[in-house]
């Protein structure tokens, strides 16, 4: 090995493999087990599962996933409830990997049988939870620990730290780019949002005001993308933090986003010291500080992984620069990007059907197929349109007629004015479906369709 090719083989180890205290992994443990538990019990007490997986007679599958399908009769809740299990085991750290490798399966599953409850929330969980089977969260204040000793370890190496925070800065920081948008900008956005919140006992009349859509608007931008750095320097920690607690929760009082906020805020577990974290929630655990360096033998294969899995995750939320047209309007790329609350769509949608053997077109009553839930979503989004189209094209042939499907489209942004979405003279039911490129019959966004324009 040449000199410079081992120093940076030095630099690398110390920066991943030294050893430092464990506290905020234990602590983030059984935060994010409660959590996910929640998640999980919660989805029936609220009603998700009956409204999301139970009452629609289909899904919209993430596409190329169709064999993912809810469980039939009250196969649901059963299923919810034992997620819920797993997350309580979990907190408590008792089969930690097994349970919370179940619970992973179990939520991507969800998440990828079903897009009309489509949220960017729900996506970290996923990718936290595939990542938490990995790391090292049981070996204290663990059921696993006190059953098995040999496990029990004070320690853990700076990788895990750097791995989580790594993932959180990638989320916060494309949720702020993505605001960088002029109906954002000039605060449009957050007024339209605030407008459905009018009811609100006490706050709703506040929420009206003009100078709070523009702090939503910019406090928005410069949370998202400083709260990380703000975090990680000793000398802003405390007010980041608690800056922290309050805009999540606010989130949390005025958008009800489920766990995501409550997760939010345990995130800074990972920023304070290990003194402060110990001292205040763990006085009876063995304060590591010995900082070993441990250079495991898969070394090679962990820093392949991990530097393809970052790769990924940075490279996903630019993906949409790669397709024709903008993604507010095409929703291309939209989906694994991170592009949070970001613009109010409405639309109008008719279905015609045409016979190909009469040659009768007819109008065909689409919202019977669906729930009132799946009948807001389905007509502003292409990808949905097209797996209606493919929905119906099934059903007629199963009545014996061939059938080609119009759709009749017409959505606006941001309360801007109607824009027809798709070519109404193509036959949904039969164009293929492409994941890696631009759909021509999603005609071209409008110039300035986001703003309030002649309809052309």
């Amino acid at each position: 090995m040449k000199p410079s090719q081992e120093r940076t083989s030095i630099i690398l180890d110390k920066l991943l493999f030294k050893h430092i205290d464990n506290t905020s992994l234990v602590l983030w443990r059984v935060v994010f087990g409660l959590l996910i538990a929640i998640e999980g019990f919660g989805a029936i007490a609220t009603g998700w599962v009956k409204r999301t997986l139970v009452d629609p007679e289909f899904t919209f599958n993430f596409i190329g996933f169709e064999f993912l399908q809810p469980l039939p009769g009250n196969g649901m809740y059963y299923y919810f409830a034992l997620m819920g299990v797993f997350g309580l085991c979990v907190m408590l750290g008792y089969k930690y990997r097994f349970s919370m490798a179940a619970y992973a399966i179990m939520w991507t599953a969800v998440y990828l049988m079903q897009k009309t409850s489509y949220n960017n929330h729900y996506y970290l969980m996923m990718l936290l939870c595939w990542v938490m089977v990995f790391l090292p969260a049981n070996q204290w204040f663990s059921l696993d620990a006190r059953f098995n000793k040999k496990l029990k370890l004070p320690s853990m190496p700076r990788w895990v730290l750097l791995a989580l925070i790594l993932q959180v800065w990638i989320v916060f920081t494309y949720a702020s780019v993505a605001k960088w948008y002029p109906d954002w900008l000039n605060a449009t956005v957050p007024e339209l949002f605030m407008k459905g919140k009018s009811n609100y006992w006490l706050i709703g009349e506040l929420l009206q005001q003009n100078w709070i859509h523009w702090c939503i608007a910019y406090i928005g931008i410069f949370f998202d993308l400083l709260i990380i750095p703000l975090l990680l320097w000793k000398r802003t920690r405390v007010v980041a933090f608690a800056l922290s607690v309050f805009f999540h929760l606010f989130n949390s009082i005025i958008f009800q986003i489920g766990i995501f906020p409550y997760m939010s805020i345990a995130f800074a577990l990972f920023f304070f010291s290990s003194e402060t974290l110990q001292k205040r929630f763990l006085p009876k655990k063995t304060l590591y500080t010995k900082g070993e360096i441990k250079v495991p033998r898969y070394k090679p294969l962990l820093i392949g992984v991990l530097s393809i899995y970052f790769v990924i995750q940075i490279g996903l939320p630019l993906r949409h620069w790669f397709f024709k047209d903008d993604v507010l309007w095409t929703e291309e790329a939209h989906r694994l990007s991170w592009r949070m609350m970001l613009r109010s769509k409405q639309s109008l949608l008719t279905v015609w059907v045409k016979d190909k053997a009469t040659q009768k077109l007819e109008r065909f009553e689409y919202t019977e197929l669906l729930s009132p839930k799946q009948s807001r979503n389905v007509g502003s989004k292409p990808d949905l349109l097209w797996q209606l189209a493919q929905r119906i094209k099934k059903l007629e042939a199963e009545n014996g007629r061939d059938i080609a499907v119009y759709m009749d489209v017409k959505v606006k942004i941001n309360d801007g004015e109607l824009f027809r979405l798709i070519n109404f003279k193509t036959d949904l039911a039969n164009e293929p479906w492409h994941h890696f490129k631009h759909h021509d019959w999603i005609l071209a966004s409008p110039e300035d369709y986001h703003k309030k324009a002649d309809n052309k």
